[in-house]
């Protein structure tokens, strides 16, 4: 079962690190300040103290099934949540951002060790407009900028587990594609033009293995992860 066991640190550098290869698979660190959150690339994830959920969940995939498919398969399972949260639909940025009325809400950053996956989910909840970075990539928000409402964390924290639970049970048995209809249909870059590192195109969709089609002047491009740059 994800969430058991659980362990919260009021502050800590980053969830990430508070979960060990040897935990047992489902088990979940949560935090209410991360002082050194990371993102993709590198990237930082900064947030107030106290507005978000901040969770890392530790997977142990099995071999039949590409772990790298994890960050997707996240995305879905906070798509779900966030419009369980909200009542408004949610879509997916290929290959790890959940978008509300085209704002970035959540990231999800996959790791793997000793044959472990570690995930981090990282969903803005509860800040204001103020608290949010002015020098983002995508235009940040949070479910309170979108529609007004300030929630309880840990009711979110519950709605995003559950979630997460039944989609990495569905992709434990068939694969990516069994998530296929939830992850295509909430396909964010779908017909908008792209620029994957230096290469530009239209996005055209999300495979059924997770790869993004990009259909460039010389012909489509099936990109397995990088950065993409959208036209808004």
């Amino acid at each position: 079962m994800i969430g058991s066991p659980r362990r919260h640190e009021a502050e800590c550098e980053s969830t990430q690190a508070l979960l060990a290869p040897d935990d047992p698979e489902g088990a979940i660190a949560t935090t209410d300040h991360q002082t050194a959150g990371r993102g993709r690339l590198g990237r930082n994830w900064i947030e107030a103290p106290g507005t978000s959920v901040m969770v890392s969940v530790l997977l142990r995939p099995p071999p039949e099934r590409r772990a790298q498919e994890l960050s997707l398969v996240a995305a879905v399972a906070v798509a779900l949540a966030v419009e369980d949260a909200t009542g408004l639909a949610a879509q997916i940025k290929w290959p790890n951002d959940v978008l509300l009325a085209r704002r970035k809400v959540a990231g999800i950053l996959a790791e793997l060790k000793e044959g472990a996956v570690i995930l981090g989910i990282g969903l803005n909840v509860n800040q204001t407009r103020e608290e949010l970075p002015l020098d983002a990539k995508v235009a940040p928000g949070s479910l309170r900028t979108v529609d007004g409402r300030e929630r309880d964390r840990e009711e979110v924290l519950t709605l995003v587990l559950g979630r997460l639970e039944g989609c990495y049970a569905v992709w434990r048995e068939g694969g990516l594609d069994a998530l296929y209809d939830d992850l295509g249909s909430r396909d964010f870059l779908r017909g908008r033009r792209v620029t994957v590192d230096g290469a530009a195109g239209v996005a055209s969709r999300i495979e059924r293995d997770g790869r993004l089609r990009v259909d460039g002047e010389a012909g489509p491009l099936l990109v397995e992860s990088g950065e993409v740059l959208f036209e808004r």
